[in-house]
């Protein structure tokens, strides 16, 4: 494994370009330009700043290390490797993007230990690192006493030029200026180079003036490639400044070292191919064979397993003393980290009767929320820009602003995308808090990604999606969602919920808490009009995701199937159409639930003998047929709404009881 005279420093950081090299090449997919370009600015922060343990990567206080550019992740894997993380071998680096293995194609949280979030889509990972850096800011400002800090870390980020051009990156360093998040530093790989070619085809603004605008502190380092002592110092500046998040210009060129394709698109996303290896080994004078590391790298880099023990050691010294001092604090610290949930928690939620006064469902969520804040800590979170339309505002625990991180109220300002991403990286903090972010449901399209990547992550966010339906009225086809509901449903691992009444709100704010505990997201569709209250429905039921709430003796001659505000229509068709037959209605708030449930219970609910069925729900037809099958019908919409009043909107739509007695009667003739 001999190879030219290089310093130890240059061997590490070499080790890190051709284990990226050689992976790619073996795959014949892949990203190696940024890991051969990033990989002095990754040498530094990792070998002489960040504080982690490789033998337990979920050790509490450690760094937080996010690569949002990750098409670049065999940095991250190099890295984790190197640095001593069983969940990536040299074997697994040679499965680089191999079904089963444990280095995909970008980062997986929930593949590989040492990835804190997943990473992919540009952006998302700077908006998650806002999030992680918001729980670190709150736990300390809640935890840390005078003589005892407990909380105590940063959040460092890579980003590249994609990141900086999505939209979603602007969102969440706007607000993470405005917040003054000081232990966020992130790294911007400034190498001028995407897909297309040069950014200048598409990307000339100056970023750095971007950033102080937005209320970062802002340094540049102009050789990332070679001048070490730069990256280190601007870390040493990052650190010192307290009340800004940083962002580091490091100018690099991306493929480094590769003689013909370095600092062009060639190399962004392409493996370099036999004969350019051959030219970049000679050229930075590696001679090992691919997958070998110099013995004195990997001994230098691995030292990084000792300092992690010493780290947690000295954590876990101030965590006894924290422990002995303050317990009441620290048994619900040790609680909220374990992920376990308060004993009887839920006792605290409201169920109601039909005497019960009728309310629209987000205001039983305000009541919901507020009834849950007080014993449940974990419990954070609010609105992009709609709190008092969402009602999402718990009463008596402060607006979390710079300064003021102890409090649970976040404003996200007019920011969907951003709001999304920042609570996924809450959620995925290892800390057990609970966010929620809330905005009106049509607004899901302008952070669908960050929805999909809290299912896909596993990322326990809650989404509060109030104005549900073309119920919401007057503002019209562009906040009525019609196949929102459908398109929500299709995504893998979320629980979308639409209660209908108060009960059922409960219900649903029961599974949305146990689930975050059990790393699903959830969103809750809640209704704008006011909805009469049912003495059958039941936190129960909601759990199970149908029910009947109507039934009738023996094997009914139709069902009748509702959901969130609709349900109240069938019920009273029920009691019109009582004279045509036996009718069962069902209430179906959530299908994700239902489909979850054993054979037995879901014949008992929709029996296949019963083939007259009809649907109603004010969203598009698409979907039902499953369980309205051949023979059924559907109350939907299938077109876009229209400003009206919000009873008008449902008369003319035809969602009232009479249009749906004429299809069931239809059904029964």
């Amino acid at each position: 494994m001999a190879v030219a005279t290089q310093s130890l420093e240059e061997l590490c950081i070499n080790s890190i370009r051709f284990l990226a090299i050689d992976a790619i090449e073996k795959a014949k997919s892949g990203h190696p330009g940024l890991p051969m370009g990033a990989a002095p600015m990754g040498f530094v922060l990792w070998d002489k700043f960040m504080r982690f343990n490789p033998k337990n990567p979920k050790w509490f206080n450690r760094d937080r290390f996010v690569l949002s550019a990750g098409h670049g992740c065999m940095l991250q894997y190099a890295l984790l490797y190197l640095t001593g993380y069983d969940s990536v071998s040299i074997e697994e680096i040679k499965q680089f993007r191999q079904w089963g293995s444990r280095t995909p194609g970008h980062p997986e949280n929930f593949e590989t230990s040492g990835v804190e979030v997943t990473t992919g889509p540009l952006g998302q990972g700077i908006a998650n690192g806002v999030g992680l850096a918001v729980a670190e800011a709150h736990l300390a400002a809640r935890f840390n006493k005078p003589d005892l800090t407990l909380v105590d870390h940063y959040t460092y980020v890579i980003v590249g030029d994609g990141c900086n051009m999505e939209g979603v990156s602007g969102e969440a360093a706007s607000i993470a200026g405005h917040w003054g998040l000081g232990k966020l530093i992130v790294f911007y790989d400034d190498n001028h180079i995407s897909i297309d070619g040069s950014t200048d085809v598409a990307f000339t603004e100056d970023v750095s003036k971007r950033y102080e605008a937005y209320g970062w502190h802002v340094l540049h380092v102009e050789n990332g490639n070679t001048d070490l002592d730069a990256i280190a110092q601007a870390i040493e500046s990052a650190k010192a400044v307290t009340d800004k998040p940083t962002m580091i210009k490091v100018t690099t060129t991306i493929g480094y070292g590769s003689p013909n394709k370095a600092n062009t698109a060639g190399i962004h996303g392409a493996a370099l191919g036999g004969d350019e290896i051959k030219l970049t080994r000679e050229n930075l004078g590696w001679s090992c064979e691919p997958f070998k590391v110099p013995d004195d790298a990997l001994s230098h880099m691995r030292k990084a397993i000792e300092r992690g023990a010493s780290y947690e050691a000295e954590w876990e010294a101030t965590w006894a003393q924290y422990k002995t001092k303050y317990p009441e604090d620290a048994a619900e610290f040790e609680r909220m980290i374990s992920g376990k949930l308060p004993e009887g928690w839920d006792k605290v939620l409201p169920t109601y009767t039909a005497e019960d006064k009728a309310l629209a469902t987000r205001k039983h969520s305000e009541t919901c929320l507020n009834k849950l804040a007080p014993v449940l800590p974990e419990l954070i979170g609010g609105s992009a820009d709609l709190t008092h339309s969402n009602l999402t505002e718990i009463k008596g625990f402060g607006d979390f602003q710079k300064g003021q991180y102890q409090n649970r109220n976040i404003h996200f300002g007019v920011r969907e995308h951003g709001m999304g991403a920042i609570c996924n990286g809450i959620a995925l903090h290892g800390s057990g808090l609970i966010p929620y972010g809330a905005t009106f449901l049509i607004f899901t399209d302008y952070m669908r990604a960050a929805i999909r990547l809290s299912a896909l992550s596993q990322a326990g966010s809650i989404w509060v999606m109030t104005h549900d339906s073309i119920g919401q009225g007057e503002d019209g086809p562009t906040h009525q969602p019609i196949e929102t509901i459908a398109s929500l449903r299709a995504i893998p691992n979320l629980t979308v919920i639409r209660p209908a009444d108060g009960t059922e709100c409960s219900g649903a704010y029961k599974v949305a808490i146990e689930f975050a505990n059990q790393a699903r997201p959830t969103l809750m569709a809640l209704s704008r009009q006011n909805l009469p209250n049912y003495s059958t429905t039941s936190i129960e039921g909601v759990a199970k995701g149908a029910y009947s709430v109507v039934d009738c003796e023996g094997t009914p001659d139709l069902i009748l199937i509702g959901t969130g505000s609709e349900l109240s229509l069938c019920v009273k068709a029920a009691e019109t159409l009582a004279s045509e037959g036996k009718i069962r209605v069902v209430s179906m708030p959530s299908w994700e639930l239902f489909e979850e449930q054993d054979t037995a219970y879901r014949e008992s609910v929709l029996p296949k003998a019963v083939t007259k069925r009809l649907s109603v729900e004010a969203g598009t037809s698409f979907g039902w047929a499953k369980y309205v099958g051949t023979e059924g019908d559907c109350v939907s919409i299938d077109r876009f709404g229209a400003s009206a009043p919000g009873s008008v909107c449902m008369e003319k739509f035809g969602f009232t009881v009479d249009n749906v007695v004429a299809k069931a009667k239809a059904l029964l003739g």
